[in-house]
């Protein structure tokens, strides 16, 4: 009996490349075509060695090219759309990159999925959708409140991903995740960053006060939590996936501070990048329902993190140029 043939954009980031790895794993029969276009955080490297298995297969290119797009999902049975500009600082830069990637290339990739009748389309998004919260949790019907034109971005994408539903009879799934860590995490990222600057003796930058909180999962369980969307979730649905971990930034920092044998004199206070978002925090009852829960202690797999990129500085020194 032929596997599942997924769709995975933005597969040489972050969690894309995480969520790969997951369904090689998991499932013996499975295929997986790996749509990147390898910009400043797709790095062809972090999945180079999935080469060596022919159920993977990498394609360099852009989601918004609507010919290539729609050619790789006719065949497919899930698409699962990590593809995104990510980086809050770089949106306050220049904008107009994650209009076109998160929006318009999203709105290309499910319109594919439509046409083709794709059995199954989880769209990847983020709880920086819900804006800064003072107190309590996220709900998935709570008020969309960017402040970013990141996460402006892909509220713009959640919505046209929901209107697919209404307007087509297309119903996908959305996903809004919390903060996520562990291997391949591209090193301008806050983990990743302040642990191999540390690795060098390099002070780490530290926004304000340090005072901004969020919630940190291990982005194993994450890929846990969609690859159950995949069997379990229902269609047009939205799910928060949220660790209850919440931490401050200078929580945080001390934290990998202490596991590196660091102390305070290794902060190097910075201006507040504009409209940072206080505290993020979601209610993720309703995947925990379908019985997923995190798995990682934070502490103990931050270490295993730092653990892994003490190894592994052939993937992340030549990522560092004109990083701080």
């Amino acid at each position: 009996m032929m596997g599942r043939r997924y769709v995975v954009t933005g597969g040489a980031g972050f969690i894309g490349s995480n969520f790969i790895r997951s369904v090689l794993n998991a499932e013996p029969d499975a295929s997986v075509i790996d749509l990147d276009a390898l910009t400043y955080a797709g790095v062809r490297a972090t999945v180079e060695e999935l080469d060596v298995d022919d159920r993977h297969t990498f394609v360099h290119g852009d989601i918004r090219d609507a010919d290539l797009v729609d050619r790789l999902v006719a065949d497919a049975d899930v698409v699962v759309h990590f593809a995104a500009e990510s980086h809050v600082d770089r949106s306050i830069a220049g904008p107009s990159a994650f209009l076109e990637t998160n929006v318009v290339g999203t709105g290309v990739l499910i319109d594919a999925a439509r046409r083709h009748a794709v059995e199954r389309f989880i769209h990847v998004s983020t709880d920086e959708v819900y804006g800064s919260l003072n107190e309590g949790f996220a709900g998935e019907d709570a008020r969309l409140d960017p402040s970013s034109p990141y996460s402006a971005s892909k509220a713009g994408a959640d919505l046209l991903v929901a209107s697919y539903r209404v307007t087509f009879g297309y119903p996908a799934i959305i996903t809004r995740c919390t903060n996520n860590f562990g291997p391949y995490q591209f090193p301008e990222k806050v983990i990743p960053l302040f642990v191999t600057n540390m690795l060098d003796g390099r002070k780490v930058p530290l926004y304000g006060d340090g005072r901004n909180e969020r919630d940190w999962l291990h982005v194993a369980d994450h890929c846990r939590a969609i690859r159950l969307l995949v069997d379990e979730g229902t269609p047009g649905e939205i799910y928060n996936v949220g660790a209850d971990n919440q931490l401050t930034n200078l929580e945080l920092t001390r934290r990998i501070l202490e596991q590196l044998g660091f102390d305070d004199s290794m902060i190097e206070p910075v201006p507040d990048r504009p409209g940072h978002d206080l505290r993020y925090a979601v209610d993720s009852s309703k995947i925990r329902r379908l019985g997923w829960k995190p798995e990682h202690d934070f502490d103990e797999h931050l270490a295993e993190t730092i653990e892994w990129y003490r190894q592994r500085r052939d993937w992340w020194e030549p990522l560092k140029v004109g990083t701080r």
